[in-house]
């Protein structure tokens, strides 16, 4: 089984198994989730023409695609553990696919659709690394876990409002 062998610890995180093949499926799942924190900045702050954003927001979704398949494996072989970082991924990925699809297929206000999915999608990516690690972060282990569930959104829902009312696209579909 991929959880028998002994926990590690990496920079103060635990790690459920040392048994390879855990480690390297965790370690994909680390990777993917760190390109998608990084390509989702890139996307939300670049100019909304061909170039950077669709360039990082194709590369945001096709790497919280693994980010989701590596999220279902780890959850399954840790249900106990993990089942909430399931629930948290399929909702991530579930809005990204319809944020992505919204843009792609230019539904009626497909804008806004795009903003608000694309925007929760990045909020619940975080929601689950701080749910996931926030008790091993050095200054966030002295706080409440309710804060690893609600600061993203606190902070990311007033974001995604300022976008709606303000970017130039999606105030002409209000």
């Amino acid at each position: 089984m991929f959880l028998s062998g002994k926990p590690i610890s990496v920079d103060g995180i635990e790690i459920p198994s040392n048994n390879p093949v855990f480690l390297a499926l965790i370690g994909i799942h680390v990777l993917a989730a760190m390109v998608c924190v990084v390509s989702g900045v890139v996307a939300m702050l670049s100019k909304k023409l061909p170039g950077y954003h669709p360039k990082s927001g194709n590369i945001y979704f096709w790497c919280l695609l693994v980010v989701f398949v590596t999220v279902v494996i780890i959850s399954v072989l840790r249900w106990d553990e993990d089942r909430h970082l399931l629930l948290l991924g399929s909702l991530s990925f579930g809005a990204a696919f319809f944020g992505r699809s919204a843009e792609r297929i230019r539904w009626h206000g497909w804008v806004i659709y795009h903003i608000i999915c694309m925007g929760s999608s990045y909020i619940l990516l975080i929601t689950a690394f701080y749910v996931d690690n926030g008790k091993f972060l050095p200054v966030w282990k002295n706080y409440s876990p309710v804060l690893y569930w609600t600061l993203p959104a606190a902070i990311g829902i007033p974001i995604i409002l300022y976008t709606l009312f303000n970017h130039p696209l999606a105030k002409t579909k209000w």
